[in-house]
């Protein structure tokens, strides 16, 4: 009995447009019959089967909801307005058959039944697709402008921010966690709309897992499928979220998977796991200062910058507002120092270049000595070994500096700490010894890594 029950329930995506095309079919015809009112006996046959349609609509409504575990709540205007909608469309049949065996039938006007039959089966659909494809379905392709402007969309949620002075005192989960799920995977795994059976909204639905089993194995985060799938390829079939949606950041991602390593603890403390700052930086609260200059350079020559991409050089705006450019030779490997030449006619106007995984060497100092606005250079992957680097102490707006995975001689490190516009170093997986490290002074940041990051897909997209 309870199959049958699942069965006849599981008919009612396609039972419930049977009664959606009766009726509409019988408005339509009114609308053509309403000046020579000789398709009557038509019509009534039609809003005839739009009852017993929706009569059966309803019943297999209620037996889905019934077996599939909505909840109440969800439903129940959708519900009760396809009861309506069956109960108009026997007061139409009966009203255009013989009106006169009902007294009241005869006060009602026609055209008050059918626009109300219209606006009934309108607002049902609509809560039905609610249901079936979350409340945001329908104005989800709407550009977020027009979205704000309608005072419309769908529930928004904060991005996690942890106080800096007091990071270790937040818990993991519900200061980073459910508050990364709440705006990454929440609109499509709640209790409304579980797609896969599966509820990220709160613990205990984490917990549940979905159709595929568990989603979580305890300090296993990479047999895990919430983690697992977040890291796979953006065009694999399993991928999530789907490559449509708004995708993890790979601070967050690598949120997701120390939560799990570390036992997928509801109520522990950062302190207490014993974790390191520099795996929740990402989550500090950020000033509104750009480290960026503050000053005016004139704009760069189109030409220059054409001339520029045609070497496989990728220069782009920095941003609205000011002419500093962004460059990077991420497509071009074979980049070496003579090669810096081709930016002088940009010189001025760059600010943060990129000269990682290229063929430069400590000559290079040199040239970067003329960048007069630069502020954020990237030399990490390559053979430098800081020999020098003193040149770089007259750009007095470089504030950060990357040197990760380079033969950085630790006999430079001392002129590098007397670099003292830095704000930070990034130095993960150089010769740097602890001896030197303890001896550093001044406000600059040294970063040395020592953790792990996932590799997202979006790490070696090539311009």
């Amino acid at each position: 009995m309870e199959v049958i029950q699942q069965l006849l329930g599981r008919l009612h995506p396609i039972v419930v447009h049977l009664p959606i095309g009766f009726i509409v079919t019988g408005l339509l015809l009114q609308w053509f019959d309403r000046k020579n009112n000789e398709w009557g006996k038509i019509i009534a046959i039609i809003f005839q089967w739009g009852f017993i349609s929706a009569a059966l609509a309803c019943i297999s409504g209620y037996l889905l909801y019934i077996g599939e575990g909505y909840s109440f709540d969800t439903v129940k205007f959708h519900l009760w307005l396809g009861v309506a909608t069956a109960v108009f469309s026997l007061l139409m049949f009966l009203r255009l058959v013989n009106p006169s065996k009902v007294d009241f039938l005869k006060r009602l006007p026609v055209v008050l039944i059918s626009f109300s039959l219209f606006f009934i089966i309108s607002i049902t659909g609509h809560l039905g697709g609610n249901i079936t494809h979350g409340s945001d379905y329908l104005i989800e392709p709407l550009p977020t402008s027009i979205k704000s402007f309608l005072g419309i969309g769908p529930e928004n949620h904060e991005i996690p921010i942890l106080d800096e002075k007091n990071w270790e005192d937040a818990v993991l989960y519900a200061d980073l966690v459910q508050p990364i799920l709440n705006t990454k995977c929440v609109s499509c795994h709640n209790s409304k709309k579980d797609r896969g059976d599966l509820q990220l909204h709160e613990g205990q639905g984490i917990l549940n897992g979905g159709e595929n089993g568990l989603v979580i194995e305890a300090n296993d985060p990479e047999n895990s499928s919430l983690y697992a799938r977040l890291v796979l390829p953006l065009d694999h079939d399993d991928h999530m979220p789907p490559k449509d949606k708004t995708q993890l950041s790979k601070d967050e991602i690598n949120i997701i998977k120390i939560w799990i390593a570390n036992s997928n603890s509801f109520d522990k403390k950062i302190g207490e796991l014993g974790l390191k700052k520099e795996l929740f930086t990402a989550f500090f609260q950020k000033t509104n200062e750009s480290i960026y200059p503050e000053i005016e350079v004139a704009s760069a020559s189109i030409d220059s910058i054409e001339v520029l991409k045609a070497r496989g050089l990728h220069v782009e705006p920095l941003s609205d507002g000011n002419n500093f450019l962004k460059v990077s030779c991420i497509n071009s490997p074979k980049f070496s120092d003579n090669d810096v030449r081709l930016l002088s006619p940009i010189f001025d106007q760059t600010v943060h270049l990129d000269l990682g995984k290229t063929e430069i060497t400590d000559e290079v100092f040199e040239l970067l000595s003329q960048f007069s606005n630069l502020t954020v250079l990237k030399l990490n992957n390559t053979t430098i070994t800081g020999k020098n680097i003193e040149k770089l102490k007259g750009l007095e707006h470089l504030k950060i500096l990357n040197l990760t995975h380079t033969n950085f001689d630790e006999e430079q490190f001392s002129i590098l700490s007397s670099l003292d516009q830095l704000q930070t170093v990034y130095m993960y997986n150089t010769s740097i010894s602890k001896n030197a490290k303890d001896k550093i002074i001044g406000t600059t940041e040294y970063n040395f890594g020592g953790y792990e990051l996932p590799i997202s897909a979006t790490d070696s997209i090539v311009y």
